[in-house]
């Protein structure tokens, strides 16, 4: 029986596998052209994502190798390292700090996939593996996107990634709404079904994804991988499918109100 920690790690393996694809055919100027997040170019975003993966695997190694606690001022110069790099070592770099974490997470043991627990500075209680996981493949999968649609625009997230991320945002990811969703957007409550996944997007006080929500007061119909992207700010007006649409007390427009992205 595979798990969830199971599941998500393989999903980040084919992720990483689609990006090696993607990245070896990327030309300089696609590299500095506009990419699916509005303030990045498509080398920012793989920058972001190669960061994001060396700081990662380093916070795995404490907790798992008892290597030492990096500094205060860690992060701040793997950032500054990677903004200095040209695009095209932004480039390449990426795919071997994202094959190194992705490596690390496949060696786990089935026991250390479930019991082990790792810190983060910004929550306050460890994390389980598969939440950890679960974060950096809403990470991933979303720049991921935000790169395949700079050279198509009907670009979409894959089905497996979609059914796990919604999985996680009724779980252990659901602290995150808690920073990028509004929940007063909308002047009146509303339970959102996500198509026919069994899973609603949940407005009240605040903002939750549940599989046990009730009674729908709205739907929104299409493919899972549209309702992740509302959730990350990314089911923008220029790449929704044509099959994406929303019946019920409240619109399309106004949930992108609720999740204005980051």
């Amino acid at each position: 029986m595979t798990t969830l920690a199971d599941r998500t790690i393989a999903a980040l393996r084919t992720l990483h596998d689609d990006l090696e694809t993607i990245v070896a055919g990327l030309s300089d100027d696609q590299l500095n052209g506009p990419s699916g997040a509005s303030e990045w170019t498509v080398a920012q975003v793989l920058s972001h994502l190669g960061s994001g993966a060396e700081i990662g695997l380093g916070t795995y190694e404490v907790a798992l190798d008892g290597s030492p606690e990096p500094g205060d001022d860690h992060n701040a110069a793997v950032w500054a390292r990677w903004d200095s790099s040209t695009p095209r070592e932004q480039a390449n770099s990426v795919l071997v700090h994202d094959a190194a974490l992705v490596e690390r997470l496949e060696a786990l043991t089935p026991e250390q996939r479930e019991s082990v627990e790792i810190k983060l500075g910004f929550v306050p209680v460890p994390l389980p593996v598969a939440t950890l996981a679960g974060m950096r493949l809403n990470e991933v999968a979303q720049h991921v996107w935000d790169v395949r649609v700079a050279l198509d625009p009907a670009a979409t997230i894959d089905d497996v990634s979609a059914q796990l991320l919604v999985e996680h945002f009724s779980g252990g990811l659901g602290f995150m709404l808690g920073f990028v969703a509004k929940a007063d957007a909308i002047s009146e409550p509303a339970v959102v079904a996500i198509g026919d996944s069994g899973f609603s997007i949940v407005i009240g006080n605040q903002v939750t994804v549940a599989s046990d929500a009730g009674e729908p007061t709205a739907t929104l119909d299409g493919a899972t991988e549209a309702a992740t992207r509302l959730l990350n700010g990314r089911l923008t007006s220029a790449h929704t499918p044509d099959d994406v649409s929303v019946t019920g007390n409240v619109s399309l427009d106004q949930l992108r109100e609720v999740f204005p992205g980051y």
